[in-house]
């Protein structure tokens, strides 16, 4: 039992070193921690999108989901709809799940919505608790910076299950160099 009690708190004491060796930015506040989270799943995403073949972005698991594609597209989509919101602009780029299909195309539409995305997840932790109309319902900027980070992991679970249905290993599970 004491064996125990010693494991957990040496977990506890290391779990914030832990933290900012995995998560740039971790414990240096809340929006610079989610950036850091922001821009590791990014990551994620946009190494998925690049790695899979053109060929496989009409690929469709089962009919009544999205393809990869479109799949793509959608994760551009918010991104650009939540953090415009956040940002209180004008969304700068609508219909990309609708309107493109080819890989080069959805890909520099995803890069470029992570970019845009950037600037929100840059915002102070003190202007985060201004109020904004997200989806009909009034949240905080926070709410809406942690919206866009839950949908964006959300869906890179989605990607890992197209890669592997294609034979492909996600970025996630790649050995590192």
């Amino acid at each position: 039992m004491k064996r125990m009690v010693l494991l957990l708190v040496a977990v506890v004491a290391a779990a914030p070193t832990l933290a900012q060796e995995m998560l740039p930015g971790a414990g240096a506040g809340v929006v610079k921690t989610m950036q850091g989270n922001f821009n590791y799943v990014s990551d994620f995403i946009v190494k998925s999108a690049e790695q899979m073949p053109e060929a496989d972005y009409a690929f469709k698991p089962t009919p009544e989901v999205r393809s990869l594609g479109q799949l793509i597209g959608h994760v551009a989509d918010a991104n650009y709809g939540i953090c415009s919101t956040v940002l209180g602009e004008a969304n700068p780029s609508k219909g990309v799940e609708k309107n493109m299909t080819s890989k080069a195309d959805l890909v520099a539409a995803l890069k470029g919505s992570f970019e845009y995305c950037g600037r929100a997840y840059s915002l102070p932790d003190k202007d985060t608790g201004m109020k904004i109309k997200i989806f009909g319902q009034e949240q905080t900027r926070l709410s809406g910076l942690l919206l866009d980070l839950t949908h964006n992991w959300e869906h890179y679970g989605n990607l890992v299950t197209y890669l592997r249905l294609k034979g492909q290993v996600p970025p996630s599970s790649q050995a590192k160099p």
